[in-house]
Formats: structure tokens, C-alpha cells, sequence
């Protein structure tokens, strides 16, 4: 399963980059508000430092939700590295973008997916990556997780090449989760990956072995 952070924060993804487990970013328009960058201009700028500090794909976010717009945007967008992934909400213009694009060559994420039949669309128009949101569904009582099984059991039915990118990913139980329904990626805030490092058992055990290797060598 790959890790991608979903952050537009620098320091962050320098540090996923340096743990040795990164395989990816994905922003979107509010990370980038999160981090005060505005301006097109701007916004290609942090792009291309993200690329420059991971080696696998980076998902750049359009805002036009018009076909026309859509393409324009995406087709600008992959100017920038050839690691950006264009990021494509799924709405009806969305998914007649994706298959241009997928015609193209040119790589896509169809965001905002909450239904099986949403992530069966964007698979069949072509898309590289379909992200469902958990967390957004679990906070409405419905269950984020059984929508990932879900799509990972179509796609394996019918062969559909599309990575299942688990996304809105709120802690370490969802990214374990994900791994034992099959999602081929998650995507989440450096704290959820570095909180797989965390167990007492680890931190006591480690404490007994240096107290007792201080007894023998002082």
C-alpha cells in the first residue's frame, strides 16, 4: 500500500519524505489557503517545490468545474512536473474531463467520491486514482470504510486499473483498515503515518533494555 501525506505544508512533507515511507502528496484549495498561497502564479510555484522534494506523484487540484475550464486547468497543470496528477472532482463535466484526459495520457484523481457508483464512473472514464472520502462519511453515521471494501471488490471484479486512494483518513485504525480491505493508497496528515510508530509496549521496552545496559556499562 502506498503513503501519500495530504498536506501543502513544506516542512511536513520534507519530513514524511526523510522517514523513507513517502510515495506521494495530495493538496487541495484549502490546504493551499492553509499555508497563505494564493495567486496562480503562487500556487504553481509551491507546486513545483513539492515535486521537488518527492519522488512519486503529486495531485494539483483544479477550481474550474467546467469542461472547458477543467482541461485548461489540467492541461496547465502538468506543465508544471511530471509527477502532478490532475485532480478532478466528480461531477458530470468532471468525468467527461478524465476521459479526454485518460485519452491524453495525462494522469487524473477523481476527488470527492462518496458512492460506489461514483468510483465505478471515474474508473470507467479512465481515471489513474478515485479518492473516497471515510472521514467526511463517517462524520454523517454512514461507514467510510464499507464504501472502500466496496469499490476494491468492483475494481477487482471487472479489472479496472484504477488505484483505490483512500482519502480523509483521520487516524492510525482507518490507515490499518485500509491496508486489510486492500486500498492501494491512503492518503493522510503526517500524524496519522507517524503515529504508526507508537506502542507502550515499544517505549517501556526500550526504557528496561538501555536501564539495564546503563547497569552493566555504567
Amino acid at each position: 500500500m502506498k503513503f501519500f501525506i495530504d498536506t501543502a505544508n513544506l516542512n511536513e512533507i520534507r519530513e514524511a519524505q526523510e522517514l523513507g515511507i513517502l510515495d506521494g502528496v495530495t493538496t487541495n484549495p484549502s490546504l493551499m489557503a492553509k499555508e497563505g498561497i494564493s495567486g496562480k502564479n503562487n500556487v504553481f510555484k509551491h507546486y513545483k517545490a513539492i515535486c521537488d522534494i518527492v519522488d512519486g506523484d503529486v495531485s494539483a487540484e483544479v477550481i474550474a468545474t467546467d469542461y472547458k475550464g477543467i482541461i485548461e486547468e489540467g492541461e496547465e497543470l502538468i506543465t508544471i512536473d511530471p509527477k502532478i496528477v490532475v485532480k478532478v472532482p466528480m461531477i458530470k463535466d468532471g468525468i467527461k474531463a478524465i476521459k479526454y484526459f485518460s485519452q491524453k495520457g495525462i494522469r487524473t484523481n477523481c476527488t470527492l467520491v462518496f458512492s460506489a457508483g461514483q468510483a465505478l464512473l471515474a474508473a470507467k472514464a479512465g481515471a489513474t486514482y478515485v479518492s473516497p472520502f471515510i472521514g467526511r462519511l463517517d462524520d454523517i453515521s454512514q461507514d467510510g470504510m464499507e464504501l472502500i471494501a466496496q469499490i476494491v471488490g468492483i475494481y477487482r471484479n471487472y479489472d479496472y486499473q484504477t488505484e483505490v486512494l483512500a482519502a480523509s483518513v483521520r487516524h492510525t485504525m482507518h490507515l490499518i483498515n485500509c491496508a486489510e480491505v486492500g486500498a492501494d493508497v491512503v492518503t493522510c496528515p503526517l500524524n496519522v503515518i507517524t503515529g504508526l510508530l507508537n506502542h507502550p509496549l515499544t517505549d517501556s521496552g526500550l526504557a528496561k533494555f538501555l536501564a539495564d545496559h546503563k547497569k552493566v556499562n555504567g
